[in-house]
């Protein structure tokens, strides 16, 4: 009894020090999102180019901001391919792992590279500093990719309980949503202290957005390398049972049959995007609207209690909530936060209770779609006879890169067309400067909010009733030998059948949301 005793609370131990390691790599992974996502564009805008003539450094920051969309947006057939790499990667470490310790280090080091300005390179030569930069930019990317799709691919490997993959999502989301909004806080402080300390003035400079470039990296270094060492995948019967992932055009063959899958991404899409045109041009309602630049970290502050509160919420809501209902809800918080900012942009106050409406749910709808995309393997699995648990979860962070590229694009659309460069201030501002502003922040994502929540209602069928079902019907057809091990041709038996052919037919036909 007593071995017993200590087996089983070495493996609760177990068990918590891997949901602990788990959850800190989004910690970090968040932080250096939203570092790359939308604090650089912010730097470019800001500080890269302040030594070049106002000209020429507006003619450069549209060139970057172009590349980098172009870049984000050509990833969108990337990212598929890389998590049909990482489904197809064999190592005594498992499938995700050695994903997480190379794509932190790389990631982390390329992000203090052009946090440098490729140490000083844009200031001797701009035409070596743009080729070398949209080389590094790619490989960043790239690695930042791997390191996202295998973090969030590893779930199915920790569990093929739809519960136990809510818990792992939620502690992810939890530590995701301190350090995104972690960055949101502390940019200013940061990037400020460091420009004191090297240069003996309180305005932004090159040190100081070098600082924190470098704090970043260390920080995304840290928390991939505590998955990579701190995690263990689990070998469950559905896992080694699944047929062997294929090559790219099977990925991506697998990936347009599942139609509740497509339906997902689409609606979880116009959100993403949606969302990072806000959040990254919320620093200019405060520096040029509102005329109190400092006032923006109470922004971060919250957005990061927002998801402190709500990410452990989640699961004791959903215990009582569908799923569904939680995300519809999210919706149209968010709506009704578009409305107040469109209407009282210039009213610090009403500004604040509207972030609380836009920020409050975006854990909520976020996690509804993770959990959602991550069930649809058990349905692309039935459905299709293949299971492929990185290329279906390399969608989400495959969307949240198209959304971080629009947001990219906007920043440096509306910095150039409302004159928001260098050092123009609040002052500057036209009523024509502010509406178009206004336009690009909170009126065209709003409609973009309002059509995700149709998608949503009316084509998204999985819910946790369904994933059940789709479960059990599974390992039936394993019990009987209808899906065999490694290679059977299981696809035309199961495609039509079940849970997987009648959603398939409520959500009218596979492939028809792409």
């Amino acid at each position: 009894m007593g071995n017993e005793t200590s087996i089983a609370n070495g493996g609760k131990r177990g068990k918590i020090g891997q949901r602990v390691a788990y959850a800190f790599g989004n910690l970090g992974q968040s932080a250096f999102y939203n570092a790359l996502s939308t604090y650089f564009i912010v730097y470019v805008t800001s500080c890269l180019f302040s030594g070049v003539e106002k000209g020429v450094a507006a003619k450069l920051i549209g060139i970057i901001t172009s590349l980098v969309v172009i870049i984000r947006i050509a990833e969108i057939f990337i990212d598929p391919l890389l998590g049909n790499i990482v489904d197809n990667t064999s190592t005594k470490w498992g499938r995700f792992r050695p994903w997480q310790f190379l794509g932190g280090l790389v990631s982390s080091l390329l992000l203090i590279l052009i946090y440098t300005g490729m140490f000083g390179l844009v200031n001797v030569n701009t035409t070596c500093f743009i080729v070398l930069f949209v080389i590094c930019f790619i490989v960043l990317d790239v690695f930042y990719s791997l390191r996202d799709i295998s973090y969030w691919g590893m779930i199915p490997a920790l569990s093929s309980d739809s519960h136990e993959r809510s818990t792992y999502t939620a502690l992810g989301s939890f530590t995701g949503s301190i350090g995104y909004n972690g960055i949101t806080v502390v940019v200013i402080p940061i990037v400020t202290y460091f420009s004191w300390v090297f240069t003996g003035s309180h305005t932004e400079s090159q040190s100081g957005w070098t600082s924190f470039g470098i704090i970043v990296a260390l920080l995304g270094i840290l928390t991939a390398w505590s998955v990579a060492f701190g995690t263990k995948e689990s070998e469950s019967a559905l896992r080694s049972k699944a047929q062997k992932n294929g090559g790219p055009l099977q990925a991506f063959k697998a990936l347009f049959q599942n139609d509740q899958l497509l339906w997902v991404a689409l609606s979880y899409l116009l959100y993403a995007i949606a969302n990072v045109a806000t959040t990254g041009v919320l620093i200019f309602l405060f520096k040029f609207v509102l005329d109190n630049q400092a006032a923006y970290s109470v922004t971060g502050i919250i957005a990061l209690v927002a998801g402190l509160v709500m990410a452990p919420l989640y699961p004791i809501l959903n215990k009582r909530i569908p799923r569904r209902y939680l995300y519809i809800g999210g919706m149209i918080s968010m709506i009704a936060g578009y409305i107040l900012l469109g209407i009282f942009a210039n009213n610090m106050i009403m500004v604040f209770v509207a972030l609380v409406l836009f920020y409050v749910p975006g854990t909520l709808i976020q996690m509804t779609a993770i959990l959602s995309l991550t069930d649809s393997i058990e349905y692309g699995q039935l459905k299709n006879g293949k299971r492929n648990e990185a290329v279906t979860l390399s969608v989400r962070p495959m969307l949240d890169k198209i959304g971080g590229a629009m947001s990219n694009g906007i920043v440096g659309f509306i910095a150039i067309a409302a004159g928001m460069t260098g050092d123009a201030t609040a002052a500057d501002m036209t009523a024509a400067n502010i509406n178009t502003f206004k336009t690009c922040a909170f009126y065209v994502p709003l409609a973009l909010i309002v059509l995700g929540l149709l998608v949503f209602m009316f084509k998204v069928k999985i819910s946790e009733k369904m994933h059940d079902e789709i479960v059990k019907e599974l390992e039936a057809k394993l019990a009987s030998g209808e899906i065999e091990d490694e290679g059977a041709d299981a696809p035309a038996e199961v495609a039509g059948s079940g849970v997987a052919g009648s959603a398939a037919g409520s959500a009218s036909g596979s492939g028809s949301a792409a």
